[in-house]
């Protein structure tokens, strides 16, 4: 089987200043964007995050804070990103935990609407995780029978992403190849979070639900005290507009 499309599909790949979704930034993002018409198009951005790279998360990718000094934030590339990203369905390695979420917090963090009604999200290292737990490294020459040089570098990482993919599909009999299916494969049995750092998630009933403290797994529509006292704590603003939203408070 070969990859279907019904519309583009943007593979991508982000190296940031840490592993924090709510506090790191991104440094650097590379984006493939796969056409049904069989085009691609790949755009590859360094980015001035605001805050210091730490150096040892510097001496993983390689990039530091003099390489990008005299890069746009991320709110400058905002228009440019969203003219790649919109009304397309992502795809990158630990795109789940990792890279949807933080790309979700830094539009979030800049006041910028990043629709993702109706997204369709495959994390090809939840496929490679069902069948052949490794990393991306492995993945690369378990499928490809390719060594993985320039790990770390967002575009290498990317385009070896899209070749793990394609090559999944080729392998795996039950692994589907329609982009809705393969979104379903990626996250079965993945909890599905409300919010971008997944401080509230949904129940088995599509209710949303505190995933944290005191009153984890129970639902915020029945706990206003508890969700009043998140509302004047410490909490990302997404999160405190779901709870507003619930509770009916303006």
């Amino acid at each position: 089987m070969s990859l279907k499309l019904t519309r583009p599909l943007v593979i991508y790949d982000l190296e940031t200043t840490g592993t924090d979704v709510a506090n790191d930034r991104i440094v650097e993002i590379s984006l493939l964007k796969l056409f049904p018409s069989g085009q691609e198009e790949l755009k590859t951005f360094r980015i001035n995050p605001g805050i210091p790279i730490p150096p040892e998360v510097s001496a993983i990718h390689g990039i530091s804070d003099e390489d990008v000094k005299d890069k746009p934030s991320f709110y400058a590339l905002s228009e440019v990103l969203l003219g790649i990203l919109s009304n397309s369905d992502l795809c990158g390695y630990n795109l789940l935990k990792f890279d949807y979420p933080l790309l979700r917090m830094e539009f979030a963090r800049n006041n910028i609407e990043f629709n993702t009604v109706g997204i369709n999200l495959i994390d090809p290292m939840r496929i490679f995780m069902k069948n052949e737990p490794r990393d991306l490294t492995a993945a690369l020459k378990f499928y490809c029978n390719e060594d993985l040089t320039d790990a770390h570098s967002a575009e290498a990482d990317t385009l070896a992403t899209k070749k793990i993919l394609l090559a999944q599909i080729k392998k795996y009999e039950d692994v589907p190849s329609t982009v809705s299916k393969l979104s379903a494969y990626s996250t079965e049995g993945q909890k599905r979070f409300a919010d971008i750092t997944g401080k509230l998630s949904y129940n088995e009933q599509n209710e949303i639900v505190f995933s944290f403290g005191k009153h984890k797994g129970e639902r915020v529509i029945d706990n206003a005290d508890y969700g009043g006292w998140v509302l004047g704590a410490d909490f990302p603003e997404d999160t405190k507009a779901i709870i507003r939203q619930i509770l009916d408070i303006t």
